[in-house]
């Protein structure tokens, strides 16, 4: 059967769907791995850390070795180790001894498979002929919002329904997906990649001033995203004291819907929109959203916050690769790779930051929720320094910097 390029686009959205059952499942069960496996909150921080420092080593060495191995097979083997980390979540916990490391094993091992789609995807789908790529770009990471929103709701629901005794088979539930891709990928046609000779050298784009701050951009898109979507279904419950249902469903659930919706309008409007403008303005929101969740007292008012977010940070990923492939089109999975590397690196350490933060407050003698809100405070670090990004970033255009 002769697959196009429109098989291949769908590929890459189920691709970023299987992404985000990776990096939003394990949070849904901070609680029970506490309660169940009696694992700290210290320690389920450092999953989150285990699970992005994993990623960006994956990415450092994806910079040199994706084009040399090619997309198919690096996107391929992806989506079997994210399978078979999703299938050992299930099965080690009950099997092991040491609670700890019967997560932490399937945690590294589906991030490499995490990791590997993150280099690969969004180079594929840019490679693809299209005269709307930063459209194309938005559109493509929407899907990883759809898959946390569907992870959220039917792992919420099925927690309900089988009892948190039972949880481990959920993760099992999940791995078909990525294994049902991995054919996919295995059928559809892939572009070929730029020639050698036309590609951006490295030491141009680690040279350029515009790479750079682009790079700080990333580092905090990142930490913003995921120091919050990681930490609010926790927070919700533990924080704010409301059932894990409605915590799930008003916080990482909503997150995730509207953090789709404003891929999805970019995706469809973004032809029209003034793509630093639209950066900066999400900026601002962004650090709204962050101080409203950490100083309120209402617990709907501080969970509505936490979904905002989601709408906040919707174009700082997708919005960032596409600026920088607009200055670099021939930058290449190196290029794409180094952008994932300085993301991911943002991904570890804004929630493990926002946990050491939380713990260094409770030792000072917080209740949790306090801590917790002061831990989340702290993140407004994280859409500042994209707003002095973007004020430098409009500097060197206008002054006409080497890029």
């Amino acid at each position: 059967m002769h697959r196009t390029f429109k098989g291949t686009k769908i590929a890459c959205y189920s691709g970023y769907f299987v992404q985000a059952i990776i990096n939003n499942l394990s949070p849904l069960l901070f609680v029970i791995y506490r309660e169940k496996l009696e694992i700290s909150l210290e320690a389920i921080g450092s999953l989150i850390l285990i699970n992005f420092l994993t990623q960006t080593i994956v990415d450092i060495l994806a910079v040199k070795i994706v084009d040399k191995i090619g997309y198919k097979k690096i996107v391929v083997v992806s989506h079997l180790f994210a399978f078979t980390g999703l299938i050992l979540l299930g099965i080690l916990p009950r099997t092991m001894s040491k609670a700890f490391i019967s997560i932490v094993i399937p945690t590294m091992i589906a991030a490499l498979g995490s990791g590997m789609i993150e280099v690969t995807i969004s180079p594929i789908v840019e490679s693809i002929p299209s005269d709307k790529k930063a459209a194309d770009m938005s559109l493509l990471h929407s899907f990883y919002c759809w898959g946390q929103m569907a992870v959220v709701a039917i792992t919420t629901v099925s927690i309900l329904f089988i009892g948190n005794d039972n949880w481990f088979v959920i993760p099992m539930f999940w791995a078909i997906i990525p294994l049902i891709n991995m054919f996919n990928f295995m059928t559809v046609p892939f572009m070929p990649p730029i020639a050698k000779e036309e590609k951006t050298p490295l030491k141009k784009l680690l040279t350029s001033k515009i790479f750079i701050v682009a790079m700080v951009i990333m580092l905090c898109a990142g930490a913003s995203e995921i120091a919050m979507s990681q930490w609010s279904s926790y927070f919700a419950e533990i924080g704010l004291g409301v059932s894990k249902v409605l915590g799930d469903l008003l916080g990482p659930c909503l997150f995730a819907v509207l953090m789709g919706m404003g891929r999805l309008f970019y995706g469809i409007k973004g032809d029209k929109i003034n793509l630093k403008k639209a950066l900066g303005a999400c900026s601002v929101l962004c650090l709204i959203c962050y101080l409203i969740t950490s100083v309120s007292h209402n617990s709907f008012i501080s969970l509505l916050s936490c979904a905002l977010t989601g709408l906040s940070v919707s174009l700082f990923w997708p919005g960032t690769f596409s600026l920088i492939a607009l200055e670099y089109p021939k930058g290449g999975a190196s290029m794409f790779g180094i952008m994932a590397l300085l993301g991911d690196i943002g991904c570890a350490t804004g929630p493990w930051l926002v946990s050491l933060i939380s713990t260094a407050a409770q030792n000072s003698s917080y209740s949790e929720s306090s801590s917790l809100k002061t831990g989340l405070g702290f993140g407004m670090i994280f859409p500042a320094t994209i707003l002095i990004c973007l004020f430098v970033l409009n500097k060197l255009h206008k002054n006409r910097v080497d890029i």
